[in-house]
């Protein structure tokens, strides 16, 4: 599993801190593990499919940008759309100038991080009000939501609506999707979805990733396609020693070597295994389809690639070089939790989701005003341009149960086009910050939640379906603007894999083919296995199945063709 993005998900944040931090952050929320479809009416979970293919361009919806508000930055070669403005409340627009909602009942589980407030919360009245619905939510724990998932799922007491990260699309799920949950085609397919402005206004690639079994079934949560995962450094320290961001691998180990004094407790950096992929132009590995790619006629793996070992191997030096905090080597708290020590300069470069740009700015804003976070561009590892791999553009989705009414269906879907309206409007405050003057307040032009709004305005409406991929800070718009501008110029040297946007179901029997190779990675890089027992188990790969899933994977390219570039 690859680093979780807010913006882009988990080496990681937690999935908590990354869905709380959507509401700030706006927005992005990406891809997890594997998403799973079948396409045509053979094809079910075990034996596997894909969401692509001619005939599944006329069940998506017709896009209709927004025009509602402007951003102040537009997105651009995949990145995010960008706000830096101060926020005044007076200027807000109006998205939904009615009530779509017919007033009925709407239950929703979904996964929750924390302690769910009462059912009667002021941010919920006021939602539903707005809306025209009554949701009532049934919350899970979102750390054993898989459990809950999958019993709920084999009952035939399903909710109306039941969200499924793509993280907890393993086993039985996939077929469950395909065949406990609605087809949303008849209300959203083509220029149906025009009666849902914001929902027309997600962008296509998203509602691609939304078909399951055939058929258009999940509301989506679009995110940007550019890697959500940046080399993040200590800015401040930076200009202070004087120290060049470098523009190679050889650049990098060099300004190491530099920065390391393990006797004054400093060390360069954290594991950068992320950062030696991007950088060496490693297939995008956050999900299995995205690891395969059309290369010179032959499709081959990620695992496969002379740059993968070369990625390993580079990444190695750094620990053997003793470069590394030692907690990252040992895989203790700094690898998991990296604020305290960064902050304290134990070590000034990490990679890690593009969230932290913002979160790790905003948490020490006032007791270390000299603090300056910012990211690195990504670097080709011979000091030319990158070659960097496009991740999936939606990764959490909201189904629709196939015993609900038409009536509750299109309740669901006034309930999706509030939750999918764009920054700026009347519509994203409310479900983003809740209530003014009972949930946050805003002074100098920046909203601030209130306990009650920390306490209630979290993890819920969010969840539906959201707008866009949007970058907005008002507390520190010189890093969203930042933000959105390492996006574009990453976007720049980003490229999309045969299978971009596709939803794959491998067959049964290769699902769990590939599950040791992250942990053997961390061996080898730090130092407990060698590239030789790499290239035996890619070997063995080979051999245990690895051939015939690529025979598998061709077939469906012969059939489908590859993802648009």
């Amino acid at each position: 599993m690859t680093p979780n993005t807010a913006t882009s998900a988990p080496s990681a944040p937690s999935r908590r801190s990354f869905l709380a931090s959507t509401a700030v952050a706006a927005a992005a929320v990406a891809g997890g593990m594997p998403l799973l479809a079948a396409c045509g009416g053979s094809d079910s979970g075990s034996g596997g499919g894909t969401s692509a293919g001619k005939s599944a361009k006329k069940l998506l919806p017709a896009y209709v940008a927004t025009n509602v508000v402007t951003p102040d930055i537009a997105a651009k070669n995949g990145s995010a759309v960008g706000f830096t403005s101060k926020l005044d409340i007076a200027s807000l627009k109006t998205s939904v100038p009615k009530k779509l909602g017919k007033g009925g009942k709407v239950s929703i589980m979904s996964p929750f991080w924390g302690s769910p407030p009462k059912s009667d919360n002021a941010y919920y009245k006021a939602m539903n009000d707005l809306i025209g619905v009554d949701v009532e939510w049934q919350n899970q724990d979102g750390n054993t939501y898989d459990q809950k998932l999958g019993a709920v799922l084999a009952s035939s007491d399903i909710p109306d609506v039941v969200v499924i990260p793509g993280w907890n699309m393993g086993g039985k799920i996939p077929s469950a999707i395909i065949g406990k949950f609605a087809d949303l085609g008849p209300y959203l397919s083509g220029d149906a979805i025009k009666q849902y402005p914001n929902l027309a206004a997600i962008p296509t690639d998203a509602w691609q990733r939304s078909l399951f079994g055939g058929k258009l079934r999940g509301l989506p949560q679009p995110s940007p396609y550019v890697t959500g995962i940046v080399p993040l450094y200590r800015k401040d320290i930076f200009d202070k020693e004087g120290y060049q961001v470098p523009t190679s691998a050889d650049e990098f180990m060099a300004l190491c070597k530099e920065i390391t004094n393990a006797k004054a407790k400093r060390w360069a950096c954290l594991d950068m295994k992320w950062t030696a992929f991007q950088s060496f132009g490693v297939l995008s590995g956050s999900e299995k389809p995205l690891g395969w790619n059309l290369v010179d006629g032959k499709l081959v793996y990620r695992i496969e690639t002379q740059e993968y070992l070369e990625a390993l191997e580079w990444t190695r030096k750094l620990f053997a070089a003793g470069y590394v905090h030692p907690d990252a080597k040992l895989g203790k708290s700094a690898a998991t939790d990296p604020g305290p020590k960064f902050a304290a300069g134990e070590f000034l470069i990490y990679a890690q989701n593009i969230s932290q740009w913002w979160s790790r700015t905003a948490e020490q804003a006032t007791q270390n005003p000299d603090y300056k976070i910012w990211g690195m561009d990504i670097f080709g590892h011979d000091g030319g341009s990158p070659t960097l791999w496009a991740e999936q553009p939606a990764g959490i989705f909201a189904f629709v149960s196939k015993k609900a009414s038409e009536s509750v269906i299109r309740d669901v879907l006034a309930v999706a086009n509030v939750t999918a309206a764009p920054y700026g409007t009347k519509e994203y405050m409310l479900t983003n910050y809740g209530v003014e003057g009972t949930h946050y307040t805003v002074k100098n032009g920046v909203p601030t939640k209130t306990d009650q709004g920390n306490n209630e305005v979290i993890n819920a409406y969010v969840m539906v379906a959201s707008p866009t991929a949007t970058i907005a800070h008002p507390d520190f718009p010189e890093v969203a603007k930042a933000q959105v501008e390492w996006q574009q110029r990453m976007g720049a040297f980003t490229k999309k894999s045969s299978f971009y946007g596709m939803q794959i179901t491998e067959p049964s029997r290769y699902t769990n083919l590939s599950n040791d190779f992250e942990q053997l990675e961390d061996d080898i890089v730090r130092g407990r296995k060698k590239i030789s027992d790499m290239q035996q188990a890619v070997s063995d790969w080979k051999s245990k199945g690895g051939d015939q899933l690529r025979d598998w994977y061709k077939k469906l390219l012969d059939e489908n063709g590859p993802a648009a570039s």
